[in-house]
């Protein structure tokens, strides 16, 4: 993630010099080098006499040579550049340019967005997922209770299987599980789906593979390594409080403390 972040940065650095140098070089278009403006202020030498123009007016005689006068060389006077404005290449070099700029501007902002930690409740922190009434409310209907800020289902654990659970689940897990209640990462451990639930089979059935979990996550079939990952919790003041800054690994192939079998039609 640091090479990432430094990379995005080295690219903006190289892409804001590229266009402060290419800036510098647009606005030299159009002057006079510093030699040629003193030339030019220094005052002309007097023209010869021999070399002086001139110019024929008509006569009956013929032509006769009039001295044309003093005709001193015209000074240079540079270009108002408000008056000479921009022209058609350098307007369509700019607008380029600047596409270019905004372009990996936007690239290194969402790239940054995507790999910078957030500091606001959610994912990683610990996270009041809802009261125990709300909670209570989905489990009557056999359902799981979802929230998305959290990325966990709550679901209900038999406090008498807690001792069968005790032999393969961390403590941390367990101590929820002795308060009715366990907390699952959305998450399949197979390849990163979010595992959806199947209100028929009253099993979490994964789209994408086929991976099969009972009620409290222990997996049933396909290809997952292991069970649903878990996340500690804690019931306190009337609500649950799911603690995502861990993800407890879920348990082995074969783990079965419930013996919740498949109750309906598969979704999946």
């Amino acid at each position: 993630m640091a090479l990432i972040v430094i990379g995005v940065l080295v690219i903006l650095a190289l892409a804001g010099a590229f266009l402060l140098a290419t800036a510098r070089r647009r606005t030299t278009t159009g002057r006079l080098s510093r030699e040629t403006k003193r030339a030019d202020a220094s005052e002309p030498a007097a023209p010869s006499a021999e070399l002086e123009p001139t110019a024929t007016a008509p006569s009956a005689e013929g032509g006769v040579p009039v001295p044309a006068g003093d005709r001193a060389p015209v000074r240079y006077e540079p270009v108002d550049e408000e008056e000479l404005g921009v022209t058609r290449r350098q307007f369509f070099n700019r607008g380029i340019l600047t596409g270019f700029a905004l372009s990996l501007g936007g690239f290194g902002a969402a790239a940054l967005a995507f790999v910078w930690p957030s500091g606001a409740g959610g994912s990683g922190t610990k996270v009041n997922v809802g009261s125990l009434d709300q909670i209570q409310k989905d489990l009557d209907d056999k359902k799981p209770f979802y929230n998305a800020s959290a990325k966990v289902y709550i679901q209900p654990y038999p406090k008498a299987d807690v001792k069968k659970a005790a032999k393969v689940y961390a403590s941390t897990v367990t101590a929820g599980m002795a308060q009715g209640f366990v907390a699952l990462y959305q998450k399949c451990p197979h390849l990163g789906c979010r595992v959806p639930w199947c209100q028929t089979s009253q099993w979490f059935e994964c789209p994408c593979h086929g991976s099969k979990y009972n009620r409290v996550g222990e997996k049933r079939g396909g290809p997952a390594p292991r069970g649903m990952d878990h996340f500690v919790l804690e019931v306190t003041g009337g609500s649950i409080i799911v603690d995502t800054g861990t993800i407890i690994q879920g348990p082995p192939i074969g783990t079965d403390t419930t013996g919740q079998g498949q109750e309906g039609a598969p979704c999946v």
